[in-house]
């Protein structure tokens, strides 16, 4: 008999195209995703060397990361999308990429696009140069983030080079308490376990509170799988799974999808599958999260007070905590609630989705921004936003003072000129809170969005389950 397997090595096994030695393998890509930022460049390599594109038909390209956000926003709004959407678009139309550019209806960023049209699919090997690519992992699908040179190499042969990862397993059971997201959990994993836990696996969510979350929710979760050192973090395909994707755009269909469903029903674990290391996380212990430092783990609840640093043990984390408090011109030991708010950012491909932004409206309504807080809501696709203002949440979100912006990674990553002033202080629902992420001297402050917008309405950082 065949030992048993886990998840990971399932997908693996099924795309091996030759062993490569020393732990190497060159495996097969299934969909590869292009944005702006470096997709662009790899396409200008492909087009300098005179490669041709393999099998452009499992590549899809859309604008995310320069773009502005700005209402009336066009293809040039900004200097480097002027340059990188541009060529971003001209370049899959030469080699017959689907593309889809500013004011297509599919257009957003790449890891929502991605599942909500189907061309992520369980059991698929997909990736994308950019480190969040884990998200796709929601949907039972091996996928990560690759380097520049890595992108041409995709483009040219639809195959990656990679050492197989050592598998880990975070078992989360229970109920998740009022007010209590996924965002709060994946930080609270992240502030448990350390950024540096994860270096060398991919890891697969599993337990009763992962299967009884919804598919944007885990999206969320193996997002921030990368924040703890994890370049894969998956969730194996259920009825959930099944449900979001049937009648999707690039799903399969009629006879195809009955193939594809009972082929992704032998994805999951076998019960007596060895993993390389498990955790075991109460979701009944997670409260709302908020980060006070300059790294993902440097999370703490929000009822809880900043860690004085007598309580970090590693003398290295402790010199970067005293770094990261200076930096955020806070103080160890104190509580995190009460501490004024600048600037709030709703979206990112960690939390950009229809519920989460139903999460903040929920908040938002009947009341107002605070007195000098500016507080963005960035959809995540033209989709999102369209279901969105069907819903009516833009009208609640301007109402309440929010600006209600068009789709692009916005001040996540701040390429598109969208920063945070410098000192000034963000609440943030996206995924780094690294010095200078959202711009040069900015403070982030990384949360759900209903923790980001009840701190738009206070004025200070607060605990959303008293709004």
């Amino acid at each position: 008999m065949d030992a048993p397997r886990t998840l990971v090595d399932k997908i693996w096994d099924q795309h091996v195209i030759a062993d490569l030695g020393d732990g190497v393998d060159l495996l097969h890509v299934d969909r590869h995703l292009l944005h702006d930022l470096s997709g662009a460049r790899a396409l200008a390599e492909v087009r300098d060397k005179g490669h041709k594109v393999h099998s452009p038909q499992l590549t899809i390209s859309t604008p995310d990361h320069t773009i502005s956000t700005a209402t009336g926003r066009r293809e040039d709004s900004t200097e480097n999308s002027r340059k990188l959407a541009t060529l971003l678009r001209t370049q899959s139309d030469v080699h017959g990429i689907a593309h889809f550019p500013v004011g297509d209806p599919r257009q957003g960023i790449v890891h929502v696009v991605g599942p909500e049209l189907g061309f992520t699919l369980p059991g698929c090997l997909l990736v994308c140069g950019d480190s969040h690519t884990s998200t796709h992992g929601a949907l039972g699908a091996l996928a990560w983030g690759i380097g520049s040179s890595e992108v041409v190499h995709v483009l040219a042969t639809q195959t990656v080079r990679q050492r197989r990862p050592k598998r880990m397993r975070i078992n989360v059971n229970g109920n998740l308490g009022p007010g209590v997201t996924a965002k709060d959990l994946i930080l609270h994993i992240i502030g448990r376990l350390g950024v540096d836990a994860g270096t060398g696996y991919a890891v697969e969510y599993a337990g009763n509170t992962i299967t009884g979350l919804s598919i944007e929710e885990r999206m969320t979760i193996c997002n921030l799988s990368i924040e703890f050192g994890a370049r894969m973090g998956l969730i194996a395909p259920d009825a959930t799974t099944l449900a979001y994707l049937q009648g999707k755009a690039f799903a399969p269909k009629a006879a195809d999808w009955d193939a594809a469903t009972a082929a992704w029903a032998e994805l999951a674990t076998d019960p007596d599958a060895v993993f390389d290391h498990e955790e075991q996380i109460n979701a009944a212990d997670i409260a709302p999260q908020i980060t006070w430092g300059t790294s993902p783990e440097h999370t703490v609840a929000i009822d809880q007070k900043i860690p004085a640093l007598a309580q970090i043990v590693d003398p290295i984390k402790r010199s970067l905590a005293e770094a990261a408090l200076s930096y955020q011109g806070l103080s160890a030991g104190s509580s995190i609630a009460g501490t004024p708010v600048d600037w709030v950012f709703v979206g990112s491909c960690t939390n950009g989705r229809l519920s989460d932004l139903e999460a903040a409206a929920e908040i938002a309504k009947g009341r107002q921004v605070a007195k000098g807080v500016t507080a963005r809501i960035v959809p995540g696709s033209m989709a999102v936003k369209k279901a969105a203002e069907e819903k009516g949440l833009d009208r609640i979100f301007t109402a309440a003072g929010f600006e209600w912006r068009e789709p692009g990674c916005a001040q996540c990553v701040s390429t598109n000129g969208e920063y945070v002033p410098p000192g000034a202080r963000c609440v943030s629902t996206s995924n780094r809170n690294f010095v200078g992420r959202q711009g040069p001297g900015a403070r982030t402050h990384l949360a759900s969005p209903a923790m980001a917008a009840a701190a738009a309405i206070a004025g200070h950082i607060t605990d959303s389950r008293k709004i």
